[in-house]
């Protein structure tokens, strides 16, 4: 399991939710009386004719969270609109040594390169991670753009991180982690100073930009990708006790197979506003 920068133990292996959709509602035909003429619909597709909508059909309306659910203006975040390193009044960049000790993170494998940010890692480990500045809150939504591919020693994570730094008892939420397989993504919720967990984990080409966002309020915590839900606990015990915000890493988890380099890519990071904010 990855941290930032604080190692965790190993993850519980992940129980996958299924997500909430609607359903589309089904009219009764009658049969056409002998002198009505039987006229051909104008396409095969029920949805089409009867201008059911991309809701019925089970399809969100944008790959995003925040779009499809209405989260509002971004109160913060980095769209990576410029060139050079991370800007550094929204992000602490670490120059540490890597997670759980191996490797090193180094400030100079994170670029921006004018339409996103690049973490590079190398194939003796040497990586990069950030911690943003902004977006410092108890409860509230965050959303980020992102890819990855490489080596699978390397692990992409979007992680909600305890201000406090208070680790494991005051939460960590993987709200988007790669664990040595490209192809598969998961969400990882820490609590408990014993740092239980409660996971997903969803067939996906990380490889491909995808959208994955948060939803943390009183009520609990709700995961989205590309929009659709697929993770929620509503459990009181689950909930973070203080504020939390946004890490980005690219961690490395050498094993006995050859080593090689990773990347992980990222269009953008917005940060939304708690419900009611």
């Amino acid at each position: 399991m990855t941290t930032a920068p604080a190692a965790t133990s190993a993850s519980a292996a992940p129980s996958p939710t299924t997500p909430v959709t609607e359903s589309a509602a089904a009219t009764a035909s009658s049969a056409p009386s002998p002198n009505t003429p039987v006229t051909s619909p104008a396409t095969d597709s029920a949805v089409t004719n009867l201008n059911w909508g991309a809701e019925n059909a089970n399809t969100p309306a944008s790959d995003s969270a925040a779009t499809n659910l209405g989260w509002g203006t971004p109160i913060a975040g980095d769209e990576f609109n410029y060139t050079g390193a991370p800007d550094a009044a929204k992000w602490k960049v670490y120059n540490s040594v890597g997670h759980a000790g191996n490797g090193i993170r180094s400030p100079y494998q994170a670029t921006v390169d004018g339409s996103k940010l690049v973490i590079t890692g190398t194939a003796d480990g040497t990586t990069a991670g950030m911690s943003a500045k902004f977006g410092r809150q108890q409860y509230g939504r965050w959303e980020v753009r992102t890819a990855g591919s490489g080596d699978n020693e390397y692990h992409l994570v979007s992680i909600l991180w305890p201000d406090s730094g208070n680790w494991p008892c005051d939460g960590e939420i993987n709200y988007a982690e790669t664990t040595g397989d490209w192809n598969l993504i998961k969400f990882f919720h820490h609590y408990s100073c014993d740092n239980r967990q409660v996971s997903a984990a969803k067939t996906l080409d990380v490889s491909q930009f995808h959208n994955y966002a948060v939803d943390w309020s009183p009520k609990g915590t709700v995961g989205y990708v590309d929009g659709v839900k697929w993770f929620e606990t509503t459990d009181p015990a689950h909930q973070p006790p203080g504020p939390m915000h946004q890490t980005l890493q690219l961690d490395w988890f050498p094993d006995s197979t050859p080593d090689g380099p990773g990347e992980m890519r990222v269009d953008w990071v917005r940060v939304y506003a708690a419900a009611g904010g």
